[in-house]
């Protein structure tokens, strides 16, 4: 993987915005756009911006599960499992 070719400077997405989605759509790998030399945005295909989506929220969940640990909120399975079938009997 060349990094060199997944930055470019916003005048060129303006000029070959088609070149750069057929590049992300293609290599699957997301394009830093930089607008005076710093980087501003990032272009990346829909299907890569969802799977990243998914990955930080189940990394957020099991940062909360750690917090819940540290702070000693736990539940044993057992209890778990009983309430899961206390709330399905409830429905049916």
């Amino acid at each position: 993987m060349n990094i060199k070719q997944d930055i470019r400077p916003v005048t060129y997405l303006k000029n070959h915005a088609a070149h750069l989605l057929a590049q992300i759509n293609e290599t699957h790998r997301p394009v830093i756009i930089t607008q005076k030399g710093k980087p501003m945005g990032v272009l990346q295909a829909p299907e890569g911006y969802e799977r990243m989506r998914r990955a930080i929220g189940i990394l957020k969940l099991v940062s909360q599960g750690e917090d819940d640990i540290q702070a000693g909120r736990l539940v044993a399975q057992d209890q778990v499992f009983k309430n899961l079938k206390d709330k399905l009997r409830a429905k049916v």
